[in-house]
């Protein structure tokens, strides 16, 4: 058994150097996680949300309540309207009024939308600048 004491050999020597290896390899991790998240959450659109302003519906003479039936019949007030064009003419005369009756949509839970829809482009097309949608509470 030898051993050598005292200096001489390049085994000895200390290494000053700092392996970056490891360092580098981290950095080019977090470079590429940075890059993936950071469009993510730049490319939404800014815009203003509604706040929720439930109210109870306010009753009055002149408002106007449309209901949808399940099988798509369409009611003014308690009247039937036999037509499209028979509500159109309906909506045409309460858009001319002053001030301009509410229309209330009250469809059918299981109405088809496109009966509700109609009513809703008929009261665009006629100029009605109120129109709101009467529903129930959730139970529970």
């Amino acid at each position: 058994m030898g051993m050598q004491v005292g200096g001489g050999g390049d085994e000895d020597e200390v290494v000053s150097a700092i392996n970056t290896t490891p360092l580098v390899d981290v950095m080019l991790v977090l470079l590429i996680i940075f890059l993936i998240t950071i469009p993510v959450a730049t490319h939404t659109i800014k815009v203003s949300l509604p706040m929720d302003a439930n109210q109870p519906t306010r009753t009055l003479q002149n408002n106007i309540v449309v209901a949808i039936t399940p099988t798509g019949q369409a009611y003014w007030n308690e009247t039937l309207l036999t037509s499209y064009a028979d509500l159109e003419s309906h909506l045409e005369h309460a858009a001319a009024e002053t001030p301009q009756p509410q229309i209330q949509i009250r469809g059918d839970q299981t109405a088809k939308y496109e009966g509700v829809g109609k009513v809703i482009a008929a009261c665009q097309q006629a100029g009605i600048v109120h129109v709101d949608f009467i529903t129930e509470q959730p139970h529970g």
